[in-house]
């Protein structure tokens, strides 16, 4: 079932387009705050998710925020949201537990609105830190593949990744090249046995990638652009 969403009145400029504001239901009953920004011409989508709401983390930091002002202009309709117990978001931190139920409903609202203009355009889920380790543990049968940036991959249950792990669409994990909690090296060892996974190395950056915006921003195009093409 999809989620209750509720676009408001409320929209963000950004260039020649607008963001509007919307309310997410969860299959739990918790309310997300969340934001949809589609592009005129639609060719991909991807829904982003922040980092560790006990450390600040809301879909306002740098790295989200940074995708979802730039993927639009590159034709990629984009969603964030607030995980449960942040901004307006209803709820508690589940420790990346409860939390998946927000990433479905944040897939099932981005999916909801590209149906809604009768769009057909490849999904894809980006989440940074905590919000890439519950993405990766978030299946979706509407997602085409996932690209988290910087992932711990120890924020949630080793064993809640098997599902993601063991699935065939396209996995491209962004990796700091001095990330001071998992680096490339560590990061590769882990998914060695993952099904159709890629480890891609941000050079230079550590986990938090000040300045690295850009290397993210067209990463997680190309990924788009290639599950886009491998769906066609």
């Amino acid at each position: 079932m999809l989620p209750s969403v509720v676009v408001t009145s409320s929209t963000l400029a950004f260039a020649a387009m607008a963001a509007e504001s919307l309310v997410l239901t969860t299959a739990d009953g918790e309310r997300l705050e969340a934001e949809i920004h589609l592009p005129e011409d639609v060719r991909g989508a991807a829904v982003l998710c922040h980092p560790h709401p006990l450390h600040g983390g809301s879909m306002r930091d740098g790295v989200p925020d940074a995708l979802f002002r730039a993927l639009p202009e590159r034709g990629i309709a984009a969603l964030r949201f607030n995980f449960r117990g942040v901004g307006a978001s209803s709820g508690t931190h589940d420790q990346g537990g409860a939390e998946q139920f927000d990433v479905t409903a944040a897939i099932d609202a981005l999916a909801a609105a590209l149906a809604e203009r009768g769009l057909t355009a490849p999904v894809v889920v980006s989440g940074w830190s905590f919000g890439a380790d519950v993405s990766l543990a978030t299946p979706h049968p509407v997602v085409a593949g996932w690209t988290p940036i910087a992932p711990p991959l120890r924020v949630v249950a080793a064993e809640r990744f098997a599902a993601v792990a063991e699935d065939p669409r396209p996995k491209l994990l962004l990796c700091p090249e001095h990330d001071q909690f998992n680096p490339p090296a560590q990061a590769t060892a882990t998914v060695a046995g993952w099904t159709n996974t890629e480890v891609v190395t941000v050079a230079g950056a550590d986990h938090f990638l000040w300045g690295h915006s850009a290397f993210l921003i067209e990463a997680v195009t190309a990924f788009v652009e290639r599950v886009g093409t491998a769906g066609a």
